[in-house]
């Protein structure tokens, strides 16, 4: 690895004079700084960016970290992080945390060893003591809240679009509304389910607990929520389903498939988050669609912006809406 001291013999100067000449032009005679430049170029000498940014108290690094990256929803986040970062002359370091906490713990370790400006991180159901590690660190949490005071949030508002999606499917004719919910110690399976509760309630459908099956936002946790309410005796079993998310989406699909149901003949099926697959899928599938991207953007955005002052700053929560997109997997319910 080429040195600063390299350099400095190849140009016949001192490693300071050949550190102003490459970060402080102006304070180096022209033909001394071309003498270092023509050296620099000459043994491929490139500055160490970290060491200096040390020196400023700059890394110009920030650290995401997310539960589920082949989750398209958060691969999508992430790219509008790393955009805005880019933007700013960022770097992000991703690490996927797979929802667990221990894994998250491990990560911030690693990253703290990288001295980040700040962090944004989709929280595991350990963050609020994970972020100990961290101390003073500017962090921003995405899509969920870990209840840590003083931390930032930029989310979606999860009450209104869920309850915006089971009021479709209750306009359609459908009373019998199952729910394939996230696990109960995330904050968005938590507003999710409340929205689904105030749907029913505002029109007048009693709650009931057995319509209610928990997944774990995965395909495979999807799939046994969505069997174990579609085996209820025909009377009792839901006439349509409400996923909490596209992956547990994906499972209600293949277990509705598996039983030998059509949709939306013989169960209607809407989800939470839009995705590429819901699209091209027969039916297509009706969505409440979530701004990933705007959210990692906007998320990164108020993170730089935060930490570009110099006065602390009091937490804040940004809610952006959601948007019910009406396809064919939702008709009204069969006639028995």
């Amino acid at each position: 690895m080429i040195k600063i001291e390299d350099v400095a013999r190849l140009a016949e100067v001192s490693p300071s004079t050949v550190s102003r000449a490459l970060t402080r032009p102006e304070m180096v005679a022209p033909t001394t700084r071309e003498r270092v430049v023509h050296a620099a170029h000459q043994l491929g000498y490139q500055p160490n960016k970290l060491a200096r940014g040390l020196r400023k108290r700059q890394s110009h690094l920030l650290g995401l970290m997310v539960t589920d990256i082949l989750a398209p929803f958060h691969a999508t986040l992430a790219k509008g992080v790393q955009d805005a970062a880019e933007k700013h002359g960022y770097v992000v370091f991703l690490f996927n945390t797979d929802e667990q906490p221990e894994k998250e713990r491990r990560y911030l370790k690693e990253l703290q060893g990288h001295l980040p400006e700040g962090l944004l991180i989709v929280p595991t159901s350990q963050t609020r003591q994970n972020l100990g590690i961290v101390p003073g660190l500017t962090v921003i949490e995405l899509d969920r809240t870990s209840g840590t005071p003083g931390v930032h949030s930029v989310l979606v508002d999860n009450v209104a679009g869920a309850r915006r999606a089971v009021e479709h499917l209750i306009q359609l004719g459908h009373r019998r509304i199952g729910m394939v919910a996230g696990p109960p110690t995330v904050t968005t399976a938590v507003e999710r389910l409340e929205g689904y509760k105030q749907a029913l309630k505002a029109a007048g459908i009693p709650f009931q607990r057995r319509w209610v099956a928990t997944g774990d936002h995965k395909e495979e946790g999807g799939y046994r929520a969505a069997r174990q309410m579609l085996e209820l005796p025909l009377e009792q079993r839901p006439t349509a389903l409400f996923a909490g998310n596209s992956e547990m989406a994906a499972g209600a699909v293949l277990a509705i498939r598996d039983l030998g149901l059509r949709i939306p003949e013989e169960l209607s099926l809407v989800s939470f988050d839009d995705t590429r697959w819901a699209r091209l899928m027969q039916p297509p599938l009706t969505v409440v669609a979530q701004p990933a991207y705007d959210l990692g953007y906007l998320a990164c955005e108020t993170l730089i912006s935060i930490l570009g002052r110099q006065e602390p700053v009091q937490a804040t929560s940004l809610r952006l809406a959601t948007e019910l997109i009406v396809r064919s997997s939702a008709a009204p319910p069969p006639q028995r």
